[in-house]
């Protein structure tokens, strides 16, 4: 059923590798500049440089106040405040104010890796002959560790720090469900207005999987094997994709009800119409079969009041591995049929909690401008992936609704569903 009040989007930030801030973040959709490349983490080891989707130009102590927050701020955290604040920015929370109390943050996480330059003084303390002694660790190391070091690195804090800066006294709550974070998040902050808990929610996502504590989990991730040609690493959908690429990245959005964004003057962005999430259990023995994504499309479409043929491009999750894509082309044809696809990720690659806002950004551009970005790196199509996706330009003159879809490989879904102001 369709919501029984209208709920619409008057704020958005997005700090990307292909840009920060919308217009930046735009400029490079139009021009097809990839944000993955290689990273200069190893210094002069003989090891292969990885590559990633790294925002090379954030200078956090340009954006974070006070400065002295960044003591205790992560690079997802960072990220995520920016991202907020940017928002903030457009909605004109400053200059047309909601009443604090009506205020709330839900925010998108990862379980966040620490800095490992951080534990190498804690680590060496506990070094005796060569060996390291574990029975030295809960107090000796605890010495060489900064006092507030767990405050950089707990998955709530992203919404704490927001909330704090912007002071929003209504609910604070973060989500922590891998690549669907994000949309999950923005998708409660909808509930807690409909409960009438606030008037108004900064609702988003942040991560950072350019980090080696990351790729010491590289076995569970189907990465991709083009480490000498980075910028056409990613590539969703097609023919000749080999694996994901692993990013960084944060959005935000400002939700509130119609009637409080008209009252304020704001001007609106983007509508929510529904969206639904949905899982399917995953087991070694029994893979994905898309039941949960076809689910969600459906359910989420129902939500919105709204039929397939009304929806004018699906921005898809689109991962860039063999199956994955297989699973969720099909998914979408049998139940979108041949709707224009667009894959973001090909830009930037997978930014975890923080992939599905970044990715609704281009969605949200898209129905400003009345066009379709392309996916990036698509140029033979897969039989096995029977979508529309749309390459080489800009697709124009589409239907103003849009569905965007985020899963994880353990069998997590999400679809939402926006339309233009």
């Amino acid at each position: 059923m369709a919501h029984s009040q209208e709920i619409v989007i008057t704020g958005m930030g997005v700090v990307s590798p292909i840009g920060i801030g919308s217009e930046a973040y735009w400029n490079s959709l139009s021009e097809g500049h990839s944000g993955v490349r290689a990273l200069d983490v190893f210094g002069d080891s003989d090891l292969p440089a990885p590559i990633g989707g790294e925002i090379s130009d954030f200078d956090p102590k340009q954006y974070v106040r006070p400065r002295k927050s960044l003591k205790v701020m992560s690079r997802d955290i960072q990220l995520a405040f920016v991202a907020a604040d940017f928002a903030c920015q457009q909605a004109a929370l400053d200059t047309r104010p909601i009443d604090p109390e009506r205020l709330g943050v839900v925010f998108g996480a990862d379980m966040i890796a620490c800095d490992l330059r951080e534990m190498v003084d804690a680590i060496r303390s506990c070094v005796v002959d060569g060996q390291f002694d574990f029975s030295r660790w809960g107090q000796q190391s605890m010495a060489e560790m900064y006092p507030l070091w767990m405050l950089k690195y707990l998955p709530n804090m992203p919404a704490c720090h927001i909330g704090i800066a912007h002071d929003a006294r209504g609910p604070n709550n973060s989500i922590t469900l891998r690549e669907i974070s994000s949309l999950s998040a923005i998708a409660e902050a909808v509930r807690v207005i409909e409960r009438g808990q606030a008037d108004a929610m900064i609702a988003g996502g942040a991560s950072c999987w350019v980090h080696p504590f990351i790729w010491a989990y590289g076995r569970s991730f189907e990465l991709s094997g083009r480490l000498d040609e980075p910028a056409a690493a990613c590539r969703p959908f097609d023919a000749d994709r080999d694996g994901m690429i692993h990013g960084e990245g944060s959005a935000a959005f400002i939700l509130e009800r119609r009637q409080l964004a008209e009252a304020r003057g704001a001007n609106i962005l983007a509508r929510i119409l529904g969206f639904a999430a949905t899982f399917e259990p995953y087991a070694d023995v029994r893979p994905l079969r898309g039941d949960a994504i076809r689910s969600a499309i459906k359910l989420a479409l129902q939500n919105a009041g709204i039929g397939p043929g009304e929806i004018g491009h699906v921005n898809a999750d689109g991962l860039g591995t063999v199956q994955n894509d297989v699973i969720e082309a099909q998914a979408i044809r049998e139940t979108l049929g041949d709707v224009p696809v667009t894959a973001p990720k090909s830009f930037f690659g997978n930014l975890g909690a923080g992939t599905g806002a970044v990715e609704m950004v281009a969605s949200i551009l898209a129905l400003e401008k009345s066009c379709v970005p392309f996916t990036l790196n698509y140029e033979r199509p897969d039989p096995q992936c029977p979508v529309n996706v749309v390459r080489k330009t800009f697709l124009k003159d589409t239907k103003p609704t849009v569905m965007v879809l985020n899963q994880t490989q353990r069998g997590q879904s999400i679809a939402m569903v926006l339309a233009a102001p």
